[in-house]
């Protein structure tokens, strides 16, 4: 069980009268993260993780692990360094570099901090033994640290120098299998952004740098993204800016005039490579006949602490967080009587037997208890609120009044419940049960519409 006492937990306080000197625009995000003790500005443009964001984190690693290898992924890991060499190469290196991390070795030899791995895993599968066609397609991805010299970090986890990332790498015999492999991992994509169930855009896209033939992005729709994006109202298309006539109004799929322009949040890319990498760096498998052939790539990344800054940001007030579903923190967060009140000891006997059964419904793990009983129940219950714990339960002084004694139930949104105990165990119940449903990848049909906003076209 967690104990909110036990929490490393340093939130900013700011004196009652204090003039803050406002540097940097702060999105949503960035504001409560940080004012809450989940997040702890470093240097400029890194960012320390804390205990109880770090949660959220490793549910979200947990879910994208499941949902890659269930696409047939296995997961490896890479070297942060990747030789200069490797991206000369491939010519990436005589492109702007100007935002990628370079480091040398005692001896001189130079590497990239490596903002992506397509030369890294690429030579990695050049230098195996000759790979056969019936071991194909490959599909090997990792989840790690990536760097990049933003010239304009800011917004916090949604844009910062350090960031991490997971990127897939697939390896095919032929462009048809490489299309199958991209419309597979598109689809895991598609129900990952589901089950977090925050409205998504996914949009026709430019290959750029990476290079390809067939682009899509993942965006959360936000005031504060950097990318614009068009939207048809009437057929559902949707394009980035970038490859389209920002100035038409024309839908180029339906050609009706519903074409209107949002802002968004970029969370993850896929792309289709071909041989832009294969083929420079002698990647190759052996076909039916025995010879060898290059392989089509694809790539297909998702900013993991994008995706958690964004989905608050999507999700949460000016003043308190809201969390998808799956990645709260804790589940249920239980508040107890304050230290010296005149209900505390009958109180605590109905918050033990409290603690156990909720530890057996919804797992000890998913129970924060919040046991600072020197402070009041209404300043932890603030505490509560503005983390966004999807329940929070308090045992006050209704709680053990002779007749009809009752907990106070109070849901994210600002939602308060007075209930039994056997009614708020079984809210939490069903709370636990809608978090299986989403794990098994069941999404409520009737949500569907609302959590995917717009689908670009497909292969």
């Amino acid at each position: 069980m967690n104990k909110a006492s036990r929490l490393f937990w340093p939130v900013l306080v700011t004196p009652k009268n204090a003039v803050v000197k406002q540097t940097e625009q702060l999105s949503r995000s960035q504001k409560l993260l940080t004012e809450l003790g989940l997040v702890k500005s470093g240097s400029n443009g890194t960012y320390q993780i804390m205990p109880i964001a770090q949660r959220s984190v490793e549910k979200l690693i947990g879910l994208v692990d499941g949902n890659m290898q269930r696409a047939g992924g296995q997961k490896i890991s890479l070297p942060i360094l990747t030789p200069t060499g490797l991206w000369k190469k491939t010519g990436r290196l005589e492109g702007d570099i100007s935002e990628f991390y370079m480091v040398r070795d005692r001896s001189g030899k130079q590497f990239l901090m490596s903002p992506t791995h397509e030369e890294a895993v690429t030579a990695m599968v050049a230098t195996t033994a000759p790979i056969s066609y019936r071991q194909l397609p490959l599909r090997l991805y990792q989840i790690g640290p990536k760097f990049r010299d933003e010239l304009k970090s800011r917004f916090g986890l949604m844009r910062a120098k350090e960031f991490l990332m997971k990127d897939m790498y697939t390896f095919d015999v032929s462009e048809e299998t490489a299309r199958d492999t991209y419309s597979r991992v598109s689809a895991a994509y598609d129900r990952l952004f589901k089950q977090l169930e925050v409205p998504f855009v996914k949009v026709n896209a430019a290959t750029g740098m990476m290079g390809g033939s067939l682009s899509h992005e993942y965006h959360y729709v936000s005031p504060v993204g950097e990318d614009t994006l068009m939207q048809c109202s009437a057929c559902g298309f949707a394009g980035n800016a970038e490859v389209l006539d920002s100035a038409t109004t024309e839908c180029p799929n339906c050609r009706s005039s519903q074409l209107s322009q949002v802002r968004g949040v970029e969370v993850a890319h896929t792309f289709l490579l071909g041989e832009k990498y294969s083929k420079p760096l002698g990647a190759t498998y052996l076909n039916t006949s025995g010879k060898p052939q290059s392989l089509v790539m694809g790539c297909y990344g998702i900013g993991i602490t994008r995706v958690l800054a964004s989905a608050l940001e999507v999700l949460s007030t000016d003043q308190e967080l809201r969390w998808p579903k799956l990645l709260a923190p804790y589940d249920v967060c239980l508040i107890g009587p304050k230290q010296g009140s005149k209900e505390q000891q009958p109180a605590e006997a109905v918050e033990n037997e409290l603690l156990q059964h909720l530890g057996q419904i919804c797992g000890a793990q998913e129970l924060l208890h919040d046991d600072r009983k020197e402070l009041t129940i209404g300043k932890r219950l603030l505490d509560a609120k503005r983390l966004g714990h999807p329940l929070t339960i308090v045992v006050g002084a209704r709680a053990v009044q002779q007749e009809a004694p009752k907990l106070e139930l109070h849901v994210s949104g600002g939602e308060k419940l007075e209930l039994d105990i056997s009614e708020a165990l079984k809210l939490v119940a069903e709370h636990s049960r809608q978090k299986k449903s989403l794990l098994a990848g069941r999404v409520r049909e009737v949500e569907e519409s609302r959590i995917s906003q717009s689908i670009g076209h497909q292969l």
